[in-house]
């Protein structure tokens, strides 16, 4: 996961306690965009047995880019979360197919016409989920107080601590098991429904 940091320093000096930052509590913007899946195919070297001699490995991603306010106070700064960009969705797709199997030959064509259909559902898992993830992003980046520094370089651990709590939610955990389920659901459905007769007219 990739997460990248925007600090806007406020220099005001201001009559409060420094320890009470509540005030300073933002509702930060969130921001999300949909990551571009790249496709990769792959023969590996060793034999596979797989009942369509194929298979697809999707790798979940995400990347942050955090933005805060440090409001400075008489004793140090009031660090509060500003906005949050996130990029959401499918880093890459692995497709393995038979190296027995030479490229565009017909049993080559038929797994790998097979393996696309386990890629297109996952990408409509993620589009099934856009909308979730974006409100509980939302819950979860609100639920971020803010936090009292008295140095400066103390800024960076609360922005860790802001992205770990965001990362732990119990909004965005849930729906990350909910993503995983939906996968594994489609994924098997396209291999039930999927009898091989594609794969077997090659041979005939």
């Amino acid at each position: 996961m990739r997460l990248s940091v925007v600090m806007f320093f406020v220099l005001i000096s201001l009559p409060v306690n420094a320890v009470d930052c509540v005030k300073y509590k933002k509702n930060p913007i969130v921001n999300v965009t949909h990551i571009v899946p790249e496709k990769k195919i792959i023969q590996p070297d060793e034999d596979m047995d797989l009942q369509l001699h194929g298979h697809v490995m999707s790798t979940m991603a995400e990347s942050y880019n955090i933005s805060t306010a440090a409001t400075f106070v008489k004793t140090g700064f009031c660090v509060s979360l500003e906005s949050i960009d996130v990029g959401f969705g499918y880093n890459d797709f692995i497709v393995n197919i038979d190296r027995n199997y030479k490229p565009n030959s017909c049993a080559y064509n038929a797994v790998l016409a097979h393996e696309n259909k386990h890629i297109n559902e996952y990408l409509l898992v993620f589009d099934e989920f856009k909308d979730d993830f974006e409100r509980a992003l939302n819950v979860a980046a609100n639920s971020v107080m803010p936090v009292f520094v008295e140095k400066k370089s103390q800024i960076d651990t609360v922005i860790e601590d802001f992205y770990q709590k965001i990362q732990n939610h119990p909004e965005i955990v849930l729906l990350k098991q909910k993503i995983r389920a939906a996968e594994e659901i489609r994924n098997k459905r396209i291999d039930q429904d999927e009898d091989g007769a594609d794969l077997i007219k090659c041979f005939e």
